[in-house]
C-alpha cells in the first residue's frame, strides 16, 4: 500500500512539475508581449510545436531541480521564482528600453547592489510586498507537504534524463538543427524583439546563448584584409588643424542620459537649461552624436568611440564588452594609438568598476590606469543618495590632466544622469516645464535640472582648460537619450523619428584655436578621426577607412541612415556606399571574431 502511494505521490508531482512548465513558459511569453495575455494565446495558436518545446524544457529543468535536493518542492519553487524573475525584468526592459532580456545582461547579476539603486523607484512598494508574500507562502507550503521518499537511482535515472534532454535542446537551438527548425524556429538574431515575439522566449534566449557578434564575411582571408589596408594606406594624409607646438591632452567626456530637453516639442522650459553649451555651440565645432542605444547600453556607445568600430554590424542586442572584449588579450583601439605615440591613457568613471566589465575591459584597449567609485570617496554629490556629480567628475578630470607629466588621453563617462528621475535626488527643480501629461511633471522637471547641472560643470571645464599649460582639446558627447517614460516622447511626437529618439548633444571645447566648423550629425565610431584631425594628429590607414565611410554616411546606425551633410536620411546606398561598407565589415570581423591581421597593417 506505501509502495502505490508512493507512486501516486511520484506522479502526482510529474504531473504538476509538467503543468508548471507550461504556465511558466506561456507567462514568459506574456511577458515578451509587454503582458498582453491575448497575443500570448495567440503565439500559442500560431507556433504550438515551440511552445510545447520550450515548456517541456522548463519541466526537465524542474524535474532535474527537484530530484537535486531532498525536498522535491524546494528545487522546483527556487525555480519557478527564477522564471518570474526572468519574465519581471524582460517586461521591465521591454518598458523602459524597448529591447528584450538577453542572456548577457544576467552578468549584471554581480552588481547587484548598483543595480539596485539604479532602479530604486522602479518597482513598487506593493509589488515587492506582494513578492515577500508569494516567497513566504511557498517556503510555509513546502514545509507542510507530505515528503516524496524517492530512492536514490530513481532519483539518479531522472535526473540524468533531465540533464540529458535539456543540454540537447540547447544543442539543438543553438545550432539551428532540422529539428527545431521543422518547429518553425528561425534565430532573427538581426531583430530581437522580433527574435522573442516570434520564437518566444525560451528559444530565442537558449539561441542567443551562443551568439556570435557578427557573421564571418564572405571572402575573408589575410590577402583581403591586406588589399583593404593597401587601399586606404595609400590614402594622403593632411591634418585640418594647425598641429599644436605640443602634443595636446584629449579629453573624452560621455556623460550619461544627455541630449537637449529643449528639442523636444510641445513642451515649454520657464529657462534655458543649457545656456553655456547653446552659446558655446557657435563658436567652437559642435553637432549631435547619433547615439546606436537609447535608453540603456552605454557600453555599446563607449566601445564605438574607443574602437571606430560600429554597431551597425553586429546582432541586434549584443553587448561586445560583455560577450567578446571582456575575453581578448588586445583590440586596437584610440587608447592604443594615442599610447604608441607616448600618451598616458587614462580612464574615469565615478561608479562600480565592475559594471559592463569595464576593469577587465579597459586594459584589453590599453588603458594604464582606472579612476572608480572606490577611488573618489570624497567626490562631491549634490545629495547624499545621489551619483557623484558631473561637475565633480570633471575637477578630477582635470586633476589628473594637470598633474601628468606629458600628453594624456583621458576617457571620462560620468553618472550624474543616470535614471530613475526621482524628485530630489539632484537638489530642488529650479525650471519648470509647461505641457504634456501632469503626472510626467516631475520627471521631466527633475530631468531638466540633471541637464542644468551637467551645462554648468562644462562651463566649468572650459575655464578650466585655460588653466591647463599643454594643449588640451575636450570631446564632450551625450550617450543616449534618457528612458523618460514613453509618453514624453510620444507627447513630442517622436515615436515616429529614429533620427530625433537617437541624437545627443555633441560639443569640442579647447584651450587653443579649434575652429567652429559644423560636425553635423557623427555616429561615435567617428569621433577618433574627427579629433585626430583637429589635434593635428597623423591619421593610421584604419582611420582613414573610417574618414572615408563618414563622408559618405556619417551617421551609420541600425534605426537610421544619415548621408553626407548630415541633412538627408538616406533610404538606400549606392554601390560605392556598399563597397565602403563591405571594407569596413570586413575589418570589424577581422578585428572582432577573426585573425586580427589588420592589427599589424591598419595601426
Amino acid at each position: 500500500m506505501s509502495r502505490l502511494w508512493s507512486s501516486k505521490r511520484l506522479s502526482y508531482l510529474l504531473l504538476v512539475l509538467l503543468a508548471g512548465g507550461f504556465v511558466l513558459n506561456y507567462f514568459l511569453q506574456a511577458a515578451s508581449f509587454s503582458m498582453n495575455l491575448t497575443g500570448a494565446l495567440h503565439w500559442i495558436g500560431r507556433y504550438p510545436w515551440l511552445y510545447g518545446a520550450g515548456s517541456l524544457f522548463i519541466f526537465f529543468i524542474l524535474l532535474l531541480s527537484s530530484m537535486i535536493l531532498p525536498n522535491t518542492y524546494a528545487g522546483p519553487a527556487v525555480v519557478s521564482v527564477l522564471c518570474l524573475l526572468l519574465g519581471v525584468a524582460d517586461y521591465q526592459k521591454l518598458v523602459t528600453r524597448g529591447e528584450p532580456l538577453f542572456p548577457w545582461d544576467l552578468m549584471l547579476v554581480k552588481n547587484a547592489g548598483e543595480m539596485s539603486k539604479i532602479t530604486k523607484g522602479m518597482i513598487s512598494p506593493l509589488a515587492v510586498i506582494a513578492a515577500i508574500l508569494v516567497v513566504a507562502g511557498l517556503a510555509y507550503m513546502i514545509r507542510k507537504l507530505p515528503r516524496n521518499r524517492i530512492k536514490l537511482v530513481l532519483r539518479l535515472s531522472l535526473g540524468g534524463i533531465s540533464v540529458a534532454l535539456s543540454a540537447g535542446f540547447l544543442v539543438l537551438v543553438s545550432g539551428q538543427s532540422s529539428v527545431v527548425t521543422a518547429m518553425n524556429y528561425q534565430n532573427i538574431f538581426w531583430n530581437q524583439k522580433v527574435n522573442y515575439t516570434q520564437n518566444g522566449f525560451i528559444f530565442a534566449f537558449a539561441g542567443n546563448l551562443r551568439q556570435s557578434l557578427l557573421e564571418k564575411p564572405e571572402g575573408y582571408s589575410r590577402e583581403a584584409v591586406e588589399a583593404v589596408a593597401a587601399k586606404y594606406s595609400a590614402l594622403p594624409d593632411e591634418p585640418a588643424a594647425a598641429i599644436p607646438g605640443e602634443q595636446p591632452n584629449i579629453l573624452f567626456m560621455m556623460d550619461e542620459a544627455f541630449f537637449d530637453p529643449t528639442r523636444l516639442p510641445g513642451y515649454t522650459l520657464s529657462e534655458d537649461p543649457l545656456k553655456f553649451i547653446h552659446e558655446a555651440a557657435d563658436e567652437t565645432p559642435s553637432g549631435y552624436l547619433l547615439s546606436p542605444e537609447f535608453g540603456g547600453n552605454t557600453a555599446n556607445v563607449e566601445f564605438e568611440a574607443l574602437t571606430g568600430l560600429s554597431m551597425y554590424f553586429l546582432g541586434d542586442g549584443t553587448i561586445p564588452y560583455q560577450q567578446r572584449i571582456v575575453k581578448m588579450s588586445s583590440l586596437p583601439s584610440i587608447v592604443s594609438i594615442l599610447k604608441s605615440r607616448g600618451y598616458q591613457a587614462q580612464a574615469l568613471h565615478p561608479f562600480d568598476e565592475t559594471f559592463y566589465n569595464r576593469n577587465r575591459v579597459y586594459p584589453v584597449l590599453g588603458f594604464d590606469s582606472f579612476t572608480s567609485e572606490k577611488d573618489l570617496p570624497d567626490a562631491a554629490r549634490i545629495t547624499p543618495d545621489g551619483y557623484i556629480s558631473d561637475k565633480a567628475a570633471v575637477q578630477e578630470a582635470v586633476k589628473e590632466l594637470k598633474s601628468a607629466s606629458g600628453p594624456v588621453f583621458l576617457h571620462l563617462v560620468t553618472m550624474q544622469n543616470h535614471f530613475p528621475f526621482t524628485k530630489g535626488l539632484n537638489g530642488p527643480n529650479t525650471i519648470t516645464v509647461d505641457g504634456g501629461q501632469a503626472e510626467q511633471k516631475d520627471e521631466l522637471e527633475t530631468y531638466v535640472q540633471d541637464t542644468k547641472l551637467t551645462d554648468e560643470a562644462l562651463a566649468y571645464l572650459q575655464q578650466e582648460l585655460l588653466t591647463i599649460e599643454r594643449p588640451t582639446i575636450a570631446v564632450f558627447w551625450g550617450d543616449h537619450l534618457p528612458a523618460l517614460t514613453a509618453g514624453i516622447y510620444t507627447e513630442a511626437g517622436w515615436d515616429q523619428e529614429p533620427r530625433l529618439k537617437h541624437e545627443t548633444q555633441l560639443l569640442l571645447l579647447a584651450n587653443y584655436d579649434i575652429g567652429n566648423e559644423p560636425l553635423g550629425t557623427l555616429s561615435p565610431a567617428f569621433l577618433g578621426p574627427a579629433v585626430f584631425r583637429l589635434s593635428g594628429q597623423a591619421l593610421p590607414a584604419y582611420y582613414k577607412l573610417l574618414e572615408q565611410v563618414q563622408e559618405e554616411i556619417p551617421g551609420l546606425s541600425k534605426d537610421v541612415l544619415i548621408g553626407s551633410g548630415s541633412s538627408v536620411i538616406l533610404n538606400e546606398l549606392t554601390p560605392d556606399q556598399e563597397e565602403l561598407l563591405a571594407d569596413y565589415r570586413l575589418i570589424e570581423y577581422d578585428l572582432l571574431e577573426g585573425e586580427q591581421y589588420a592589427e599589424g597593417l591598419m595601426f
